[in-house]
């Protein structure tokens, strides 16, 4: 580091202290930002992904089912990059109060995300499975959830981007739709077995879907407390 310069009168040059005294803060703050961005995109990806999850289950698209599962090396990359940076921010900077929280919520989101994106995978993977039959049943339901669901991911990020915790509270209220929806389509999927015992295979897959997609709502809304820890310092379940 470039120490001031005393001046002639024996003083220290009251800008050139300003400048060397901020310019660590200047680097922690440009890596948070750094940090934030790595979330935003990984969250974007993971996005992506589900829609791509669906379309591909809906049009019986293995080729796109594919490709959704190959987008999760991106999200697997980022969540290591972003645990990497964290830690290293931890050990090096010694980050206090807020700064302490937001690289510990972070770390957390990023796993959540992490989490997201192994479901849509387990996603794809299914709508592989049902590719190449016709469905015993129009496909409604799913991607009313999906709607739901992926909506919720988008306001959490956007609360994550814009420190809006009216939106994490929106996310909340979405939320109870999605159980809503996943248990009455669980109702429904268990009286076409019992009734038509040729129905059981596909719509076992069509549970695991639903069931997919309840524990991404399950995620995003970790994520969403989150963020309201970062803002309010309180680490509560908001559901």
């Amino acid at each position: 580091m470039e120490f001031p310069r005393i001046a002639e009168s024996g003083e220290f040059n009251t800008l050139e202290v300003w400048s060397v005294m901020s310019s660590p803060r200047k680097k922690f703050d440009a890596e948070l930002a750094e940090l934030n961005d790595s979330l935003l995109r990984m969250g974007t990806i993971a996005e992506e992904m589900l829609g791509k999850a669906l379309v591909a289950l809906a049009n019986q698209d293995v080729a796109l089912a594919d490709e959704t599962i190959d987008m999760d090396d991106l999200v697997d990359e980022l969540n290591l990059d972003i645990e990497t940076t964290c830690l290293r921010l931890i050990a090096t900077q010694q980050p206090a109060a807020r700064d302490l929280r937001v690289i510990f919520a972070a770390l957390k989101i990023a796993g959540d995300v992490e989490r997201v994106g192994d479901y849509t995978v387990d996603i794809a993977k299914t709508a592989k499975k049902l590719a190449g039959r016709p469905l015993f049943k129009p496909l409604e339901d799913i991607p009313r959830l999906q709607a739901i669901v992926r909506q919720m991911l988008h306001e959490t990020l956007d609360a994550f981007v814009s420190r809006d915790l009216s939106l994490v509270h929106k996310m909340i209220d979405d939320d109870d739709q999605v159980d809503h929806l996943y248990h009455s389509l669980h109702e429904e999927l268990v009286g076409f077995m019992k009734k038509d015992p040729s129905t059981v295979e596909q719509a076992v897959h069509l549970l695991l879907i639903a069931r997919y997609l309840e524990r991404i709502a399950d995620h995003v809304t970790n994520i969403g407390e989150r963020v309201f820890y970062v803002e309010t310092g309180e680490l509560k379940e908001l559901h």
